[in-house]
């Protein structure tokens, strides 16, 4: 069950001009994480909805017990947490939704774009390969690059235009990638809807399985609105916040 507490801000720290990086005392909340899942952080007084903020990393052994999540700045409420600094104390309601299922020893090629990289620091083994992608080189984060080069077998870099990285979409990395890599246990992803897809329809040649984690706009978190309600391919409709955000690709509606 997820808890609400205040959460002691530990350090932030502003990764490029549009990311910031939020290390949480999170107490208890800490032991209870599964990689993919999310916080849901009020953000100001005078703002109501909480905002939906995706975990990056976690360290759930007292005395440490800290959270860290990254956000980019994309409305007043983002812009509020932003200038955030270390001391103050947050109420956050977590770790909310289901997660990746992620095994020890499993070889997983992980994917990411834009700010869907940093939930994939946390699917992270020792066989793991990550390709991330990005718009432009300004819109890279190389700290949390860094990380994934310091934990995973092989790093592969992309943006949309060439500015850093492969020139061109993650989905064609992954093909190469299949091309010569065998023994996935699975494709783990997060990012845009249209980069979740091509991504699927990329791994399905190969035959490797692949789960998405959906990123969709949030109002409660729990699953009692409508908000962040996503078509299902058998007809059914499904929260994201609540059923997902990760599902198995194969049960998305990638039409709608």
């Amino acid at each position: 069950m997820p808890i609400q507490q205040l959460c002691t801000v530990a350090a932030a720290t502003k990764l490029n001009d549009y990311a910031w990086h939020l290390v949480l005392e999170a107490g208890r909340m800490a032991s209870m994480i599964r990689p993919g899942q999310f916080l849901h952080i009020k953000c100001g007084h005078s703002r109501m909805l909480r905002r939906p903020i995706s975990i990056c990393e976690w360290m759930g052994d007292e005395p440490e017990d800290l959270v860290s999540v990254v956000f980019e700045v994309r409305g007043d409420g983002t812009a509020w947490l932003s200038r955030r600094k270390p001391g103050d104390r947050l109420d956050v309601l977590g770790p909310l939704g289901n997660g990746f299922d992620v095994q020890r020893k499993g070889k997983y090629l992980l994917v990411g774009g834009g700010i869907g990289v940093p939930p994939m620091l946390g699917c992270v083994t020792p066989g793991s390969i990550a390709i991330l992608g990005c718009r432009s080189a300004d819109r890279e984060m190389p700290a949390l690059t860094e990380k994934f080069r310091e934990e995973c077998k092989e790093v592969i870099l992309c943006s949309d235009d060439g500015t850093v990285g492969y020139h061109g979409f993650v989905d064609a990395q992954v093909r190469a990638v299949l091309e010569k890599e065998k023994g996935f246990t699975a494709l783990l992803a997060c990012g845009p809807k249209p980069m979740l897809r091509a991504v699927w329809r990329a791994a399905a040649e190969f035959g490797v399985p692949v789960r998405v984690s959906m990123e969709e706009r949030m109002a409660c978190g729990v699953g009692a609105c409508l908000g962040c309600a996503t078509p299902m391919a058998d007809g059914t409709m499904k929260h994201v916040c609540k059923d997902g955000p990760v599902f198995n690709a194969e049960e998305v509606d990638w039409n709608a």
